[in-house]
């Protein structure tokens, strides 16, 4: 006789979405049948004047106009540890998960500064993309010497090749010791774990687009297993730059009119979000 697994429950959540900077609006966002897709934002990392091109066979361009942006979210890094002069060296997706992760223990009526709570048997487990924004920025930094050597061979004088390449290079954030824990996807969890002071494991997982599903699952069996009391678990991406769209682009999967439509049979592809 198979016996049946322990059961879990379910104490706390926290959210942070495209148009619901919390849980409750979330939420609401369903009850209300709310599209949350917009336009490329003004501001966002890239712009659709530069890239945008309706022909899907352009070089380097993208059909797409759509999709889910955060919007700014306040980050005070005394309260989460973080030196403020690293901050650009950290990914976004990083800083967010911070603020998530505080969140959703407090929803389970757990004050995460508090000594009341058993660190030592609490685990969080994260699903991510395998990459994320700071690493395409900081490797684009590094191409200086082809930007150097195409002026060369178009007889741009020295002087004005060493003010260019200084230009483009105040576009992207600068190489420095926080750099490399910085831009790596799973680091996610371990700077939780680290900020939070959690004994049990830490680790992030990378299914594709069922990460988060994946994390969630892994989460689960330690808390079956007794290896946890407690777990945190989900999901986290906020890599929707032109490097995630021109890879959609090109493969090709994203959606001709700009609507995610999985169920429906005129369905044509994705939206980032």
């Amino acid at each position: 006789m198979t016996s049946r697994p322990a059961p879990i429950a379910i104490v706390g959540m926290a959210a942070l979405l495209p148009e619901s900077p919390n849980l409750q609006s979330y939420w609401r966002n369903i009850v209300d049948a709310r599209d949350c897709l917009t336009e490329i934002p003004e501001g966002h990392s890239w712009s659709t004047s530069d890239y945008y091109d309706a022909d899907p066979s352009t070089p380097d361009m993208t059909w797409a106009t759509k999709g889910g942006f955060i919007g700014k979210v306040p980050f005070d890094p005394i309260e989460h540890g973080v030196i403020p002069v690293a901050l650009e060296a950290i990914d976004t997706d990083q800083l967010l998960a911070l603020i998530v992760a505080r969140e959703c223990l407090k929803d389970a009526g757990i004050n995460p500064d508090a000594s009341d709570w058993n660190r030592d048997r609490t685990n969080i487990v994260l699903g991510h993309t395998s990459t994320n924004e700071l690493v395409v920025d900081l490797s684009a930094r590094l191409q200086h010497p082809t930007w150097r050597k195409a002026m060369v061979r178009q007889g741009v004088p020295d002087h004005v090749i060493d003010k260019v390449v200084a230009d483009i290079g105040q576009h992207y954030p600068t190489w420095q010791e926080q750099s490399f824990p910085g831009m790596l996807a799973n680091v996610s969890a371990g700077r939780i774990a680290n900020r939070l002071d959690l004994g049990g494991t830490n680790a992030s997982v990378d299914a594709a687009c069922a990460s988060s599903l994946a994390a969630i699952h892994y989460a689960i069996s330690d808390l079956q297993s007794g290896r946890a009391d407690l777990a945190i678990s989900g999901g986290t991406d906020t890599l929707n730059d032109i490097f995630m769209y021109m890879c959609f682009s090109k493969t090709p999967a994203l959606s001709k009119s700009g609507d995610a439509r999985p169920f429906d049979v005129d369905s044509d592809g994705i939206v980032i979000s």
